[in-house]
């Protein structure tokens, strides 16, 4: 009997001592599968042959720092589009990751657009200044356009949601969920921008 007692109380100990570690409240809802309005998922593909895909996609909106953004605009390039917001710790933990491939993919007929779909401009400026994020992020908060537009491919809620678009705009790959490393999202503009289309 006392075994037992003292093993709760090694265990109970334990897990006391682990949950101080964090001061994070933020990293330690996501870590412990708390309560969040962000998607958890594993980052897995899901990929839509040529064939299969549904019509080009298009929004008009504004992107943080006030210029007006077409996705049409982007037509004859591969395009990334991730759906992100600040506060979101998968968000954070990936934006290296998308920065890194943007940088790569820069002069060989890639775009990679962001958008944002909780922050106002000043929050998400802040946020791209930090994680040193070059790439444009549209503003969605208030207009839903580019949610509206992806609507039926991705849950509102589904955040991050990385999207790779093919050169006529129709949805080739997407990935819910955070990009654990950079190779499966590169894998994926690779194969886009080698089809002939």
């Amino acid at each position: 009997m006392n075994l037992r007692v003292a093993l709760i109380a090694g265990v109970v100990g334990a897990s006391l001592l682990l949950a101080g570690c964090s001061t994070d409240q933020l990293a330690t809802d996501y870590g412990s599968g708390g309560v969040t309005d962000y998607s958890d998922d594993s980052g897995a593909p899901v990929l839509v042959a040529p064939k299969d895909r549904a019509s080009a996609l298009d929004f008009s909106s504004t992107a943080d720092d006030g210029t007006p953004l077409k996705l049409a605009d982007y037509r004859g390039k591969v395009v990334v589009v991730n759906f992100w917001y600040a506060s979101c710790a998968p968000c954070r933990a990936e934006a290296p990751i998308l920065e890194s491939l943007h940088q790569k993919y820069l002069d060989k007929g890639v775009s990679f657009i962001g958008v944002n779909t909780s922050d106002q401009a000043d929050t998400a400026i802040s946020f791209e200044k930090n994680y040193k994020i070059t790439y444009p992020s549209v503003i969605d908060v208030d207009s839903g356009t580019a949610r509206i537009a992806f609507s039926g491919a991705v849950a509102a809620s589904a955040v991050p949601t990385t999207f790779v678009l093919d050169k006529k705009g129709r949805i080739a790959a997407r990935i819910i969920g955070q990009l654990e490393s950079p190779s499966i999202l590169n894998t994926l503009v690779t194969d886009t921008l080698a089809e002939k289309n």
